[in-house]
């Protein structure tokens, strides 16, 4: 069985797909981590930037026989193509292909420098990759599509205020 964690300042009981002006690693869709603790950051990090709600971690099972069917892509470590494919998500102008989900090393704000400096073509993609890679990042699942979404099961909602 496979345990996926949201974290939010509210618990998300029905996950969504939310198109907003935010441009994320792998694009407009719902995502969550394997990493607990992480997901546990993020939900304290949400609360307070929102300043309301509280801490809430909602922990979901991942149907592998759903996923079986779905178009899946996966990146895992922080290779060139997850690299590229992050910047042009970020950048709003990624026009690849379309998949259900996509699952790979989160960006995160000590990863976000370097990449930064990468889209704005400080630094090469082979200086990128060399300063990625001691870096230990949490993976995340971002779902992309509601076919992607129904391979989730709610399992339980933990709160940590």
């Amino acid at each position: 069985m496979v345990l996926l964690y949201h974290g939010s300042n509210v618990a998300v009981k029905e996950p969504k797909i939310i198109t907003s002006n935010r441009t994320l690693d792998f694009g407009p869709g719902f995502y969550v981590t394997s990493d607990e603790p992480q997901a546990i950051r993020w939900a304290q990090l949400q609360t307070q930037r929102r300043r309301t709600g509280e801490p809430t971690v909602t922990v979901y099972e991942l149907d592998e026989d759903a996923v079986a069917a779905l178009s899946v892509m996966r990146f895992d470590h922080a290779v060139k193509e997850w690299l590229n494919y992050v910047a042009m998500n970020r950048k709003g102008i990624y026009s690849g292909s379309k998949y259900d989900m996509v699952i790979g090393p989160v960006a995160n704000d000590n990863t976000m420098p370097v990449i930064s400096d990468y889209m704005s073509g400080v630094i090469g993609e082979e200086t990128a990759l060399i300063l990625l890679k001691p870096q230990k990042l949490a993976d995340q699942f971002a779902f992309l599509t509601w076919k992607g979404l129904s391979a989730l099961r709610l399992q339980e909602v933990r709160r940590y205020g």
